[in-house]
């Protein structure tokens, strides 16, 4: 393959979307994002959560705030996701 071609291809990356559960650290945002998985063998969806630490460059986003974090390479030692878009505000 010629080295254009190889620079072209474009991965695809994961995104997310939670709520804000902490902005106390400068241009990082903590991200809890929620998913519903089905059980194995009972059958009834359970709610599974995480915590992803985002970069947030210009400290845009504040506790409560839906948004949108999409993956990008390492910024820090557990920073791989960086905010993309604030979705919704907290009332």
């Amino acid at each position: 393959m010629p080295v254009e071609a190889i620079e072209t291809v474009k991965k695809n990356k994961r995104s997310y979307t939670g709520i804000v559960v902490s902005d106390k650290m400068d241009k990082t945002i903590v991200v809890k994002v929620t998913t519903k998985t089905l059980h194995g063998l009972y059958k009834k969806y359970i709610t599974r959560s995480k915590k992803l630490k985002a970069h947030d460059e210009a400290n845009d986003a504040h506790v409560g705030d839906t948004v949108r974090v999409e993956e990008c390479r390492p910024v820090s030692k557990d920073k791989v996701w960086r905010l993309t878009q604030v979705v919704e505000r907290a009332k």
